[in-house]
């Protein structure tokens, strides 16, 4: 998509090796070469081997977007919590504050986080990685303390939850998929975009993945 409304000078003849048009923005008193635009992506359309495959699939992305705003929003309190430690010079009185920030999240959640199955929580615990590059049980080590993790991990491990998951869509085919979801998601407007911390390329992602399914014909 061209944006409308541009200014710019038309040369009456053609430019040499030493001229360029520039554009100017609307509203922009900066002269420019080229135009940003954002990255977009073409999808696919989704295909299934099977009817089992295609289930599994959907249940995926349903759970995939029930939470994802749960880790949007620890990563944006992550970001405000950091910045404002950043500005705080006495230990004690930084401790005071995480420990406040740290009840204000429980508050806030901890109802709703309570409503999650167990597959729904390790999904979770996945998408607070991709979003802060921490996985859960360094976030409350970091928070409140080695111990409090431990139990933690621990009580989660009854339900057959680990909070020391990571998220690598490069490894694994699951994380690969809660990657397609979420940017199908970014591009219909249905989740609020957040990009995320990690080092990886949707696109080579799904060509990677896209011949390592072939392989298996």
């Amino acid at each position: 998509m061209i944006p409308l409304g541009l200014w710019g000078q038309v040369a009456d003849k053609p430019l040499d090796s030493i001229q360029e048009h520039m554009i100017i923005m609307e509203g922009d008193s900066v002269a420019r070469s080229s135009i940003e635009l954002e990255e977009v992506y073409l999808f696919g359309r989704l295909k299934f081997d099977s009817y089992q495959e295609k289930l599994e699939y959907y249940v995926l992305r349903r759970k995939t977007l029930k939470v994802y705003p749960y880790a949007k929003m620890a990563a944006e309190r992550l970001v405000s919590l950091n910045d404002r430690l950043e500005s705080i010079d006495s230990k004690r009185k930084r401790n005071q504050y995480t420990k406040l920030v740290q009840r204000y999240i429980e508050q806030e959640f901890s109802a709703e986080l309570k409503k999650l199955t167990r597959t729904e929580g390790q999904i979770l615990v996945k998408l607070i990685y991709r979003q802060t590059g921490e996985t859960a049980y360094d976030l409350v080590k970091d928070l409140r303390s080695g111990w409090r993790a431990f139990w933690y991990q621990n009580t989660a491990r009854m339900f057959k939850i680990s909070i020391k998951e990571e998220f690598h869509p490069d490894e694994v085919l699951e994380d690969y998929l809660m990657e397609d979801i979420l940017q199908r998601a970014f591009a219909s407007g249905k989740l609020e975009r957040q990009a995320s911390v990690l080092d990886y390329d949707y696109a080579t992602l799904t060509n990677k993945w896209n011949k390592a399914k072939k392989r298996t014909y």
